[in-house]
């Protein structure tokens, strides 16, 4: 098997994390030999608002629970330095959390240039707001407030959605879109077909 690059895009709420899982044990079951390198952004940022020891870990708490789109150069240097620490050109590579904005994916190019990360499969998980909404109240995590969800929303629909726009017309790029509402097995099944896992 050649090594995959999958980056996973969807609203908060899409199920990305619970996908990625699920892709980690199949491509453990399917390729034994290879490591796999799963970089989520959102679980690094909240690790790092838990660790509290500075002005930035302070802020980072203060500003999460908000669903205000944390800074560019943050975003940048958690997932910079996952990749740094972890990948090479032989790995499997999962992403979810990143790019949030077109300017974030036009400075990964960079490390897949340098990673010799190609071709890219991008994941776009279709899920009305009206559904992640209900998700994300569920799971009850302390950052999942009413306001906090409605300005993530906001700011998928305004920054992050152009991202797939971005792929859809890049090189060596396929995007596939999965209808997010299905059983998380259902979901998971059209995933591997999409990248012929299956």
């Amino acid at each position: 098997m050649t090594p995959k690059t999958v980056i996973f895009i969807g609203p908060q709420g899409s199920g990305k994390g619970t996908q990625i899982d699920k892709l980690d044990k199949l491509l453990e079951k399917q390729d034994p030999t290879r490591r796999i390198v799963d970089i989520q952004t959102g679980r690094r940022f909240r690790a790092l608002a838990a660790k509290g020891e500075g002005y930035t870990e302070e802020h980072v708490k203060e500003t999460l629970p908000t669903g205000m789109l944390q800074p560019l150069f943050l975003s940048t240097v958690l997932w910079g330095d996952a990749m740094r620490e972890h990948v090479d050109d032989e790995c499997h590579l999962l992403i979810d959390g990143f790019p949030r904005v077109v300017n974030e994916a036009k400075v990964l190019e960079s490390a897949f240039a340098f990673y010799k990360r190609e071709p890219l499969d991008i994941i776009n998980l279709n899920t009305p707001e009206t559904i992640v909404r209900a998700r994300m109240l569920d799971r009850a995590r302390d950052d999942d407030t009413d306001a906090s969800i409605e300005e993530r929303l906001r700011w998928y629909r305004e920054e992050t959605l152009p991202v797939v726009a971005y792929y859809r017309e890049r090189r060596n790029t396929s995007v596939h879109d999965i209808d997010g509402t299905a059983s998380i097995e259902d979901v998971h099944q059209a995933i591997l077909v999409a990248l012929k896992l299956s």
